[in-house]
């Protein structure tokens, strides 16, 4: 599906890609190349012709309209070849979009919706059409760019645009190379220009992935200090903009959590707590949303954030039951999930929640299993609690106890402090009290080894 994003300029005066760090300032530039004169951006876009088209041109349009001031003023579903071929669409399509570009003032880019384009693909048809040219990769890429608050998600975005900026770097240089005859050198250096710039490049990704190194060991330690406390955890995972971060905040009541109704609004794992209805807490994880043909290169770059997964005690998969094509985004989440390798304890219990059953009258599950909740609205929340604490005392192995204290020792502090209190029986007479109690095993060992007899 080609989508042909559109900016008020010349049409036919053909505009030299911008670099991605540059990205966001080209499509604020105004008619005249001048900064600081904002107007709205629009979108014409292109989709390969597969089935679930439909589904196909209305992601396409949303990956647009997250990006600020750009719009959406025409789609078209046409049929193409492989991507990375430079002829991408056959002669009659082409000379039809050319047709199509050329006579149209109002169109300045156009989005094909294909995971890459090879640059030289991208550069045949930005001379075709007089008009930047993007595929998934680059706007996903700026969203995510956009979108990165952490330290931790500008370097995996960082990390991600190299290999763009390698291959721009070998493209340009073929180029200069193919007029100037050869190689060119650095005067003294003994390294041509190219090898200097990719020697740059790999230093560049040592130090992104070194710096990346580090903020794992500490979010690894932080995670291990967070496992010595016992707090279950429970990973929330879904599609993009399903509502993963509404209900993370109507499980917590965390008024700092702002949802936003945009893809990829999240882009860091975040860890905020919540009360299960026995008062034991846990600790909900909100990750990154998925998306269908989500480039390999952002898979690879933000997989590790991804890893936080794997040492949850329970997965929480939100799905928006309201979105035409649920079930193809289901089949997408499970895909990446299998990709990560998850232990198979977490995959067999994943807990499905249907979200936003609001907008569908009369919704129910058709799975046994699943429950359906609005999170904006609170329905169905209490069920989804006391479901969540059944599958974590299973996935725990914690268990109920009721255990006999002596007042006077210092026996109900600890278990106030190391367990989940339920109830406390108080019997003034004997100087003791029975405490109803969740712990884990390792707990529970270590209150008898602490307190004998």
């Amino acid at each position: 599906m080609p989508m042909w994003c559109c900016r008020r300029g010349p049409p036919h005066k053909h505009r030299q890609p911008p670099r991605p760090g540059d990205l966001a300032r080209v499509h604020r530039a105004g008619p005249d190349g001048a900064r600081g004169r904002p107007h709205r951006d629009a979108s014409l876009t292109l989709s390969p012709s597969l089935p679930k088209a439909e589904w196909q041109v209305a992601e396409a349009k949303a990956l647009v309209h997250t990006l600020d001031n750009w719009s959406v003023v025409e789609t078209m579903v046409v049929p193409t070849k492989t991507p990375d071929r430079k002829l991408i669409f056959g002669k009659g399509t082409l000379e039809h979009l050319t047709e199509r570009i050329r006579g149209s003032p109002e169109i300045t880019a156009v989005f094909l919706n294909v995971e890459r384009m090879g640059t030289p693909t991208k550069k045949e048809l930005e001379a075709a059409w007089g008009v930047q040219v993007f595929d998934r990769f680059t706007v996903v890429l700026h969203i995510f760019r956009c979108n990165a608050r952490t330290k931790e998600a500008r370097l995996q975005v960082a990390l991600a645009e190299l290999p763009l900026l390698r291959s721009s770097l070998r493209n340009d240089t073929a180029s200069l190379d193919g007029r100037a005859g050869g190689s060119r050198y650095i005067m003294g250096s003994g390294e041509s220009f190219v090898q200097v710039q990719q020697r740059l490049f790999k230093e560049k990704e040592m130090k992104i992935r070194k710096a990346l190194e580090r903020l794992r060991k500490k979010r690894h330690l932080l995670g291990t200090q967070r496992r010595r406390r016992e707090f279950p955890v429970i990973s929330v995972v879904g599609y993009t903009n399903c509502g993963k971060t509404t209900l993370v905040k109507a499980l917590t009541g965390d008024a700092a959590i702002q949802p936003r109704d945009q893809l990829f609004a999240t882009l860091d794992v975040t860890a905020h707590a919540g009360l299960l209805p026995c008062h034991m807490t846990v600790i909900y994880v909100d990750t990154i949303g998925f998306l269908s043909q989500l480039p390999h290169g952002l898979i690879e770059s933000f997989s590790a954030t991804l890893q936080d997964v794997a040492h949850s005690d329970l997965i929480v998969h939100v799905r928006d039951v309201s979105h035409p094509e649920t079930e193809l985004q289901k089949a997408s989440v499970l895909s990446t999930l299998r990709g990560l390798r998850l232990p198979a304890r977490l995959l067999d219990s994943v807990v499905e929640v249907h979200n936003k059953a609001d907008r569908v009258p009369g919704y129910s599950p058709a799975e046994p299993h699943a429950l359906a909740v609005s999170a904006l609205l609170g329905q169905g929340l209490e069920e989804l609690k006391a479901r969540l604490e059944d599958a974590v005392l299973r996935a725990t192995g914690r268990r109920v106890l009721t255990l006999r204290v002596r007042l006077a020792g210092p026996q109900l502090s600890w278990l106030h402090r190391e367990a989940t209190v339920q109830d406390v029986e108080v019997f003034p007479e004997a100087g003791a009290a029975d405490v109803k109690v969740i712990m884990s095993s390792s707990a529970y060992g270590k209150f008898r080894k602490l307190f004998p007899g």
